[in-house]
Parts: structure tokens; C-alpha cells; sequence
């Protein structure tokens, strides 16, 4: 509170003056050489936050906001950058990646610079992508994760999969939220025999998660009938990537949401449903929402932009890019959940960008079940989120600041620290020219894939200028970044969701009206 008051009292201040110096230094990438300035002021631009814009200039000094205000007036050495007729945004967050991911006997190409170096060009600033563990444990896998992560050019957060239960494990959640920065824990409900856990391992997860004020996350299919499915095609024939989406139906997505939510709701504890493709997942969520459940919903680019029908196309390289689980869904969900994004239905926009070339993908040229799980869209979801929800008009600016940066860092309790356009938050910005246009391709997107699932779209609203940690990473179409120049992001636990749940665990004993007092029987 006491920031917006700071805020607003800028606001109110028209001439500001800031004594500066420039400071330099180099650093070094694979598309050249850029030189940050410690000390930074855009001009002219109309700053959005998630409650708010004006036409204002900001000031940035050593990677931190020091002043928003109509007008600031600053030394000659000070980089000047004019953000006129454009708007200012705090960085995107993507709340859902798997950089050097290991999965399906292979590792997904993107690593933890190239992933974030494609990241920074698209206008997101900070990721969170999930460890998974080694043979069950915790401690093994966030060690791995530090290790793959030293080559990070932008700031990163963690989540932790939890893959099998015993006290162990247990103990290690506790180690990860009080010493490691990790918030939330993701239970995957498919993966038949490899990554999925039952309802039992799901209820203790969940108890553990609400304990600890951590936030319970969920991949919900129903893994036993998706192997009956796969099974199915296979007996029938179908082996191609059209086997994918019909071997996991979206009734099974939103069975499994259904299960997860009133598991949730069994034990009172907050949950975050990953990639909502469809609209009965959705449906489930905005059920449980309307109830006053604390549901969360993240749906992701791939499922907002796209539909299955690439699915069935005659040349496999271009059939199998789209395979994902689950699976992209039919004509009329991604407008469903484009509807559900703009009625606050559903919270924020992620991308499980999972990045297997064509190479990887044709492992299953014989069986799709082979065929590993993931597209892209770390470099793209700021640009699609703009041009197919703010250029129809289906949510306002503010709007699209909330459901790409600020509800995420809300969500995991890095606000106002990240997410955010006001003084003393991190100086992760983007300047978006709402009257230029994009591109995609995968000859210039800046991931290592050989192809993009979103190959030849066109919008407008394009991203002219990243800066994270007040340094200038992305301008005139040239990335600098270099890497080992990432931090990692601790996330307290007991966020927002959490407020008042111990208020409604006592109105719930309350209730009860037991155990009854009977007088024992005299026979």
C-alpha cells in the first residue's frame, strides 16, 4: 500500500531531476554485443500495470524502478530510450516451462539459455519451470536443476514434482519451501509408468502442500484410461499423431480436474490446474470457482491460438510438431477459453514450452505414443496473447498486464517485487508498439527448434524493447545477452490463496457439531 501511495504521490510531481552517471560493461552472446547502462529513463511512454496507466516516463537505477512520474529530467550520460505512442509493461512471467527437460528418452532442446535468451526476445523476463526429481528425490533433482540453470541469462524461479510418497519425501518439501524458494509442487495425474501418482499419493500431497502453505499443482488426465485409450488406436490401427488427440479425449481432462478439485477441496487446500486445454476442464474450474473453491487456471498459447485438425495432416514432420498432452483440442475450445480468460474464468497464461525437433519427434514415426510431448511458445505468447485477445478487444491493456506478469507473481508471491511498474520493483519492462506487427517463424525465432507450431502467423502489437534487470537485452530486432547473468528467484510460501484458511478450517470444525456426547448403554 504504501508503494502505490509513493506512486501516486509521483504521479503528482511534474518536473523531476536525477543526477546521473553511465556505467558500463560488456557482455557477449551468440547475436552480439551489448553494452547495459546502470542507469536508465523512458520517456513518453503510457505505463500499464495490472490496476492502472498514464502516460508517465520511468527511471531505472542498477536494476531497480526508482521513479514513475509525468515528467523526469536526468544528466546527459543517462540512456535515454523515447517509448512514445507505445505502451511500457512490466516483463511477462511465464508460469510453466521444461527447459533441458528429460523426458521420453530424450532431453528437450532448449536449455536454460537458449530457452531464455528466446524468452527475452519475445518480452517475458522471468520463467518458472518445474525440477523433476532424481529416482523419487527431491534434494537429488533441485541440485541437478542448480547445475543446468548456471547458464541462465534472465531471472528464473522453481516448482517441484512430487513422484512418489514416504516420509522422505515428505521432509524434503519441507526443505525445499523453508530453505530453497520453492512454492508449489506438481502432481501429474497421467504418464501411466512413469510420472503419475494415485489419489492416495495425491491427498497426502495435498495435505503436506497446505501445511506448508505451498501451492498444490495439477496435470490432470486420467492416466488409466488414456493407456486404455492408446491401446484402443493401436488395436484400430491408428498410429499416427491423430492417435494422440483421440486416444485422450477431453472428457478424460476434465474428469481428472473434476477428481483433483474435489480432492482439493476434501482436504481445504488452494490448487493450481497447469495447461487447461478444453472446455471441460474449464467448466470444472469455473464451477468450483463460482462455489468458492480457490481454483486456479492456466491455459496456454498453443491452446488459445491453436486447434487439432493440424493433427491429421498427410506429412508427419508437421502432424507430430503438435503432439502435447494434453492434447490441442478441437475448433471452438480455444474460443471457449479465450472467453473464460476475459470473464476471469481462468487466471493467467502460460506456455509448457517443451521443445523437441523434428528429429526427436519422429521416434514415433510408427507409434505416436512414442512421439515426445511438447511445442513451443516462450517467445511467442506475449506477442499472440496481444493480437488475439487485446487486438479483438476481448480484454483491455490492463487486462493483458494481469493475466501475462502480475497475476503470476501474485500467484507465487513475488509481487510487487516482480510484475509490477512501480517503484522499487525490479526492472524487468517491456515497450510494446501496439501499431507494428509479427512474424513467426522458426528461420527467426531465437529457440534451437527447426520448427514452430505457430509457423506463419501474423498479428499486430510487437515487442520493440526488453530490458530485465535494467539491462536493454532486446532492441532493433538484436538480442544481448549473455550467460550466468540470471538469478534465481526465491518464492516465500503462503501466498494470497492462502489468506483466511486457517478463519475457514475453524468455521469448518465448528460445524461439525461432533463428536456427540451418548450415554453409554447400562446392558
Amino acid at each position: 500500500m504504501s508503494q502505490l501511495i509513493l506512486l501516486h504521490i509521483l504521479s503528482l510531481t511534474f518536473f523531476i531531476t536525477l543526477p546521473s552517471s553511465l556505467s558500463q560493461s560488456n557482455q557477449f552472446c551468440e547475436a552480439g554485443t551489448g553494452i547495459p547502462s546502470s542507469k536508465l529513463l523512458i520517456k513518453g511512454g503510457t505505463v500499464v500495470n495490472a490496476h492502472h496507466q498514464q502516460v508517465a516516463d520511468v527511471y531505472v537505477e542498477d536494476g531497480i524502478i526508482v521513479a514513475i512520474s509525468p515528467t523526469i529530467t536526468v544528466g546527459d550520460e543517462v540512456t535515454v530510450i523515447d517509448a512514445t505512442g507505445k505502451f511500457v509493461m512490466p516483463g511477462g512471467i511465464d508460469p510453466h516451462t521444461h527447459l533441458e527437460f528429460e523426458f521420453m528418452d530424450t532431453t528437450t532442446l532448449d536449455d536454460f539459455f537458449s530457452g531464455q535468451a528466446a524468452a527475452l526476445a519475445g518480452g517475458t523476463t522471468m520463467h518458472i519451470d518445474f525440477v523433476i526429481p532424481l529416482k523419487g528425490s527431491l534434494t537429488a533433482g533441485f541440485e541437478a536443476y542448480e547445475k543446468k540453470a548456471n547458464k541462465s541469462c534472465m531471472d528464473y524461479g522453481f516448482h517441484m514434482a512430487i513422484t512418489k510418497w514416504d516420509e522422505t519425501v515428505s521432509r524434503e518439501m519441507e526443505l525445499m519451501v523453508n530453505e530453497k524458494g520453492i512454492n508449489s509442487f506438481k502432481f501429474f495425474m497421467a504418464y501411466k509408468g512413469a510420472l503419475m501418482i494415485n489419489d492416495e499419493l495425491l491427498l497426502e500431497g495435498f495435505k503436506k502442500c497446505k501445511s506448508l502453505g505451498a501451492l498444490a499443482m495439477v496435470h490432470a488426465e486420467n492416466g488409466d484410461a488414456v493407456y486404455e485409450g492408446q491401446k484402443k488406436m493401436i488395436e484400430l490401427g491408428i498410429t499416427g499423431p491423430e492417435g494422440h488427440a483421440l486416444s485422450r479425449p477431453a472428457v478424460l481432462e476434465g474428469e481428472a480436474t473434476a477428481r483433483a478439485i474435489r480432492l482439493a477441496d476434501f482436504v481445504d487446500t488452494p490448487l493450481y490446474v497447469v495447461h487447461v486445454m478444453s472446455i471441460d476442464a474449464m467448466e470444472e474450474i469455473a464451477k468450483a470457482r463460482k462455489s468458492g473453491q480457490r481454483v486456479i487456471g492456466e491455459p496456454i498459447a498453443s491452446g488459445l491460438a491453436l486447434d487439432e485438425s493440424w493433427l491429421w495432416h498427410p506429412d508427419f514432420e508437421t502432424a507430430a510438431k503438435y503432439v502435447m498432452s494434453p492434447p490441442i483440442r478441437k475448433r471452438g475450445h480455444d474460443k471457449a477459453l479465450q472467453a473464460a480468460l476475459s470473464t476471469g474464468v481462468l487466471q493467467l497464461i502460460g506456455t509448457d514450452h517443451c521443445a523437441f525437433n523434428s528429429t526427436q519427434k519422429a521416434f514415433g514415426i510408427d507409434d505416436f505414443r512414442k512421439i515426445p510431448n511438447g511445442v513451443n511458445g516462450i517467445e511467442e505468447r506475449m506477442h499472440l496473447v496481444w493480437d488475439i485477445m487485446v487486438e479483438s478487444g476481448q480484454i483491455s491493456v490492463t487486462d493483458y498486464v494481469r493475466l501475462t506478469s502480475t497475476e503470476c507473481a501474485r500467484i507465487f508471491n513475488i509481487y510487487p517485487r516482480k510484475g509490477a511498474i512501480l517503484q522499487g520493483s525490479d526492472a524487468d519492462i517491456i515497450i510494446l508498439n501496439p501499431n507494428s506487427s509479427f512474424e513467426i517463424t522458426a528461420k527467426s525465432h531465437h529457440s534451437r527448434l527447426d520448427t514452430n507450431v505457430f509457423e506463419g502467423r501474423k498479428g499486430k502489437g510487437k515487442i520493440e524493447v526488453t530490458i530485465e534487470g535494467g539491462r536493454v537485452v532486446w532492441e532493433n530486432n538484436e538480442l544481448k545477452v549473455a550467460p550466468g547473468t540470471g538469478r534465481y528467484i526465491k518464492m516465500p510460501p503462503f501466498s494470497y490463496l492462502f489468506d483466511g484458511m486457517d478463519i475457514k478450517d475453524a468455521f469448518y470444525l465448528n460445524s461439525l457439531q461432533a463428536p456427540v456426547k451418548r450415554a453409554k448403554s447400562s446392558t
